[in-house]
């Protein structure tokens, strides 16, 4: 009962920060931010690796974010990304790495005796993980920015919203229909009745928000959102992969109710980078 409650009230706090962050923060500020949040999750990462100890643990995300904010700095444009070479190349990385994750996840366990063997794939997987989430954010975020600064908050607050929609609707349909699992071997709670729960609550809130709030042109493409839902329910198994490799239940405890950062953004880090990439590659918007 205490972690339920501990659980809502960490929702009601984290909801309006995140809203008014995606809203109103100015471009490079909300780069800052999501940098910060990568570094904890970074932290959390560590223990995939097997950095228990936390003055080790503190190296690679302190290098990291150091790195990301030179990374920043070096754009004379943060609204012109889509025209920046390295930028491209970071986002098609991260679409062949979740290409190459559903293998993973398919092949699992015998895949993890492979990677859970080496320091330098794990943190490989990290990079792509991470990096092109960061990519993808500042991207969209600045997309007709100087037209009208709301344009990217719209459509990043839109993917979340089917990310939360897809995790609630996928927890309440397996709790209460779950009878064929979807992934025993890396998330045994895990069901495909709570998978196409999901996916129908998640079009649910699309059809809500397109109809009440924001008329994007995503929300009227069922196979993009379809991509957006699927590449949410990968994250959070990826996710769940490397933590049943470790042995971890929970990547942290820093959200009170929740867990770690990392058990929270698993699923729109990869919707994040998969819809960024796609949009850049494909011209979607």
């Amino acid at each position: 009962m205490l972690n339920f409650n501990a659980r809502i009230i960490s929702t009601i706090i984290l909801i309006p920060l995140v809203i008014a962050g995606i809203f109103f923060l100015p471009l490079d500020l909300f780069g800052y931010v999501i940098i910060f949040v990568i570094s904890l999750t970074i932290w959390e990462w560590c223990q995939f690796v097997g950095w228990i100890k936390p003055i080790k643990r503190m190296i690679f995300p302190i290098i990291f974010c150091i790195s990301l904010l030179g990374f920043q700095l070096s754009f004379q444009d943060l609204t012109k990304l889509t025209e920046e070479p390295v930028v491209i190349y970071i986002l098609c990385s991260g679409l062949i790495w979740w290409l190459l994750a559903i293998i993973l996840l398919i092949t699992f366990p015998l895949s993890g005796r492979v990677w859970s063997r080496s320091v330098i794939l794990k943190i490989t997987f990290c990079i792509l993980t991470i990096l092109p989430f960061y990519c993808g954010m500042l991207l969209l975020r600045g997309i007709n920015y100087a037209i009208d600064p709301f344009v990217g908050s719209w459509l990043i607050l839109y993917i979340i919203l089917l990310v939360w929609s897809t995790d609630i609707g996928g927890y309440f349909f397996g709790y209460f229909f779950g009878k064929h699992k979807l992934a025993e071997k890396i998330s045994p709670a895990k069901t495909f009745e709570g998978m196409f729960g999901g996916i129908v609550t998640a079009g649910v809130v699309g059809f809500i928000f397109n109809f009440y709030v924001s008329d994007l042109v995503i929300s009227r493409n069922l196979l993009i959102n379809f991509i957006i839902i699927f590449s949410a329910i990968l994250g959070d198994l990826i996710e769940s992969m490397f933590k049943r490799q470790s042995g971890i239940k929970n990547t942290g405890n820093l959200i009170p109710g929740h867990g770690g950062v990392l058990d929270r953004i698993d699923s729109l880090i990869a919707a994040i980078t998969v819809f960024s990439g796609l949009m850049l590659f494909f011209f979607i918007l």
